[in-house]
């Protein structure tokens, strides 16, 4: 049987493994993230996937993560998305399994997919974001992956647009991008436009049960998918600034394609990408690139760790 290789996607709410080859990915699993066992656990909770996987010659594992990462050592740290301080990653994977371990954060590993299974194939500048529970990108500039120092390079979601704004980012800073856009800030943003806006009459409203705080992500994109006139108004308003913050991306990196994926982005495809590409040029210096939906959908970060596995075993991507 030829060799196969591990393809990990670790997030905060689920873990994903899959095996592949330089075709593509085979067998996957999902499970939720555990938290219950401690730091440790989630690195044990990885190997006894892997372990489910029907493989016989295992060549290398590669793990797209939730960030922040600490790529010398392979950890997670200070991650605001899991109660631990320091998750270990790499060094028990190659314990346990004895092959090469690569970890890199896991919007720098779908762009590292994306070039070389998605859309991006024969690019040597590309980009990709996500707009989910938060808001990442990773980013190809003339053939390199932009890594950084620690492995947290292309934190795009941390751009600040209004260091005034009452909007708090989960990082503790004001006005950043994922405090508007991403799929945690956009129902504080809802509500702050609310105190310009009279929703009475709205479906957002009576989705909601008439609580304003129980306004939500799907909530305002379901009534907006309806045409509620107030619902397309504030996804109008998120699209201005996803066009600014696309066009910022343009203008650092000048790439030749911007793919989008996450959640939000993955179920609201035309609610997303009409506004940014109908208002980014006011924003441009550079030349407008390509900009569409990741083809690789929700399994992009797994086609990245795959291409990472492979690179770790020494089959360049």
């Amino acid at each position: 049987m030829d060799a196969l290789y591990v393809a990990v996607d670790l997030g905060a709410t689920n873990v994903r493994v899959a095996s592949g080859d330089e075709a593509g990915l085979r067998e996957k699993l999902s499970e939720r993230t555990v938290r219950e066992d401690g730091a440790r656990g989630i690195s044990d909770q990885i190997i006894r996937m892997v372990g489910s996987l029907k493989i016989r010659d295992l060549a290398g594992i590669g793990v797209g993560s939730i960030g922040p990462i600490d790529i010398s050592s392979g950890n997670i740290v200070d991650t605001p998305n899991l109660p631990f301080k320091r998750i270990p990653v790499v060094e028990p994977l190659a314990a346990k399994f004895h092959v090469p371990v690569r970890i890199l954060n896991d919007c720098s590993a779908a762009v590292l997919g994306e070039r070389k299974y998605g859309a991006g194939r024969g690019l040597d500048n590309l980009v990709y974001v996500t707009l989910s529970t938060g808001l990442g990108g990773g980013a190809i500039v003339d053939g390199h992956l932009l890594v950084g120092k620690d492995g947290n390079a292309v934190e795009i979601g941390h751009l600040t647009f209004d260091p005034e704004s009452p909007l708090v980012c989960g990082c503790g800073c004001r006005g950043h991008w994922e405090a508007y856009c991403s799929g945690i800030g956009i129902p504080n943003f809802a509500r702050l436009l609310l105190e310009d806006i009279e929703p009475s009459g709205s479906l957002i409203i009576e989705l909601a049960g008439g609580d304003l705080r129980k306004i939500t992500s799907e909530i305002l994109f379901e009534a907006a998918q309806k045409s509620d006139p107030l619902a397309l108004e504030m996804v109008r308003r998120i699209g201005e600034i996803n066009a600014m913050g696309f066009a910022d991306i343009v203008n650092v990196f000048d790439p030749e394609l911007i793919t989008v994926g996450g959640s939000i982005a993955l179920k609201n495809p035309r609610l997303i990408l009409d506004p940014i590409v109908r208002g980014i040029e006011r924003h441009l210096i550079n030349r407008k690139p390509r900009i569409m939906i990741t083809p690789l959908g929700e399994e992009v970060v797994l086609f990245g760790a795959l291409a990472l596995a492979l690179e770790a075993a020494g089959s360049p991507p």
